[in-house]
């Protein structure tokens, strides 16, 4: 196919995919909802973008069935404009995961699954590959610190995929290996219940038959190899501490031991995330001494406990975080490093459907803050669903310093207020799009 039009084009997921055709040769374009920094970049390169569903835009590419292959995220709704003129045009349709699936196939493809860490620990193993040079190709869900993408590009003998279980996407890939780092229920609105949404998990895993190449974090009702933090797993690091900031720890890969590994990023979860890229690696022949060369240098992902501000005044850090478990682990994160500072949150939840299925466990997690500000639900691909609400969502917080603002309120509300730390967290566009405006007027 010569044209690769993408639907949703902004996404983190569908932008590394256009980048990677873009690469090959491909004339690339494609719609989303919102410019961003994503589609500022893909512009840059080449790329037309539009923003609203346009046909007369779509008539004036000269595309036709014979030269052009659609992409579409599962987020796009069925009365999409240009979706539906594609199908009684009788174009060639297919979802990211079947397109990321094609191009993994005939790779030694290593899967990264699970509710929070993926992003992580893909990011780390893609970065540890192309640090010792592999000929691989790495598609990340976040936006590297060290590369500034979410594509690594150096060959397709590997390729490192972040496997998404929205859709039961993450069963169109063709895996090697596979990890699963977390299964907490997640897309309820997809699974039905959490049973329906674990046993997606087992049919994913059952992918790779030689278990040895199959990795689960502790304590994950899987099939596998185990990997862990101080615990009797057949991978585990232990001896952790922290110093100048950095986390430090002796690794056990099974009776191969190596000591003084160095991660920057913050927390313990983080430490696992960094194990199972550590263990992936290594199946693949890359010394621990490189291993761990690697890890020192990794820098993060942006929006993953990233700073913007840090000095004796105030300390800013946003995270994506938007799940009830990855907002705990990311709060007790901030305490544990600011034990005795006054931390305000500020939360877009994502998703009506998630905040009405997680709704007493954001509340429970939002509670270990001193302050909170909700902002309102970023709906993504979702209608409202009546009565589901910030409003009602805060009823479920326990603390007394809570309250619900328009985006709009946000920047005046926290000038007025008196705070050490102040986390922004969320998945949504509107929260993200917010940080440089936040960091911007904070630093006044």
């Amino acid at each position: 196919m010569k044209n690769i039009y993408f639907i949703g084009i902004g996404g983190v997921g569908m932008s590394s995919l256009a980048m990677y055709f873009l690469h090959f040769g491909k004339e690339v374009m494609g719609y989303d909802r919102v410019s961003s920094d994503i589609t500022d970049m893909l512009m840059n390169k080449g790329v037309r973008v539009h923003f609203q569903e346009d046909l007369e835009r779509v008539y004036s590419y000269n595309l036709n069935r014979d030269n052009t292959l659609i992409v579409i995220t599962p987020a796009i709704m069925d009365s999409h404009k240009e979706l539906i003129y594609f199908k009684n045009e009788g174009f060639k349709i297919i979802k990211r995961a079947e397109v990321l699936g094609e191009i993994s196939r005939n790779t030694t493809c290593m899967a990264i699954a699970g509710t929070h860490g993926k992003t992580t620990t893909s990011a780390i193993l893609g970065h540890i590959m192309e640090y010792n040079k592999m000929p691989n190709t790495s598609f990340i869900g976040g936006i590297t610190e060290n590369y500034n993408s979410n594509l690594i590009l150096r060959g397709d003998k590997y390729s490192v995929v972040e496997a998404d279980e929205f859709d039961r996407s993450f069963l169109r890939l063709h895996p090697k290996y596979i990890c699963v780092t977390s299964m907490d229920a997640d897309h309820l609105d997809i699974y039905g219940d959490k049973k329906g949404f674990e046993l997606s998990f087992r049919e994913f895993a059952d992918k790779v038959s030689d278990k040895k190449n199959v990795l689960i974090r502790e304590g994950l009702p899987l099939e596998g190899s185990t990997y862990g933090v101080n615990d009797f797993s057949n991978f585990r690091a232990y001896n952790v501490c922290i110093k100048d900031g950095s986390y430090i720890f002796d690794v056990d890969l099974e009776g191969e031991v190596f000591e003084g590994m160095i991660s920057n990023l913050p927390g313990i979860h983080n430490i696992e995330n960094s194990l199972a890229a550590i263990i992936m690696a290594y199946k693949q022949g890359i010394s621990l001494n490189n291993i761990s060369e690697a890890l020192e240098v990794f820098r993060g992902i942006k929006r993953r406990f990233s700073y913007h501000i840090k000095n004796e005044n105030l300390t800013y850090i946003d995270d994506y975080a938007h799940h009830p478990k990855e907002l705990e682990e990311t709060i007790n994160t901030v305490r544990h490093l600011y034990p005795k500072k006054k931390v305000l949150g500020v939360f877009q939840p994502h998703l009506f459907s998630r905040t009405r299925d997680f709704a007493d466990g954001f509340g429970e997690s939002l509670s270990r803050l001193d302050q909170i500000i909700l902002l309102d639900i970023y709906p993504a691909r979702e209608l409202p669903i009546e009565g589901i609400d910030s409003s009602w969502l805060l009823n479920k917080v326990r603390i007394k310093d809570k309250k619900v603002l328009k985006k709009e309120e946000l920047i005046p509300e926290l000038k007025n207020r008196d705070f050490d730390v102040l986390l922004t967290l969320g998945a949504g566009a509107d929260i993200g799009e917010m940080v440089p405006l936040i960091k911007r007027e904070m630093s006044v």
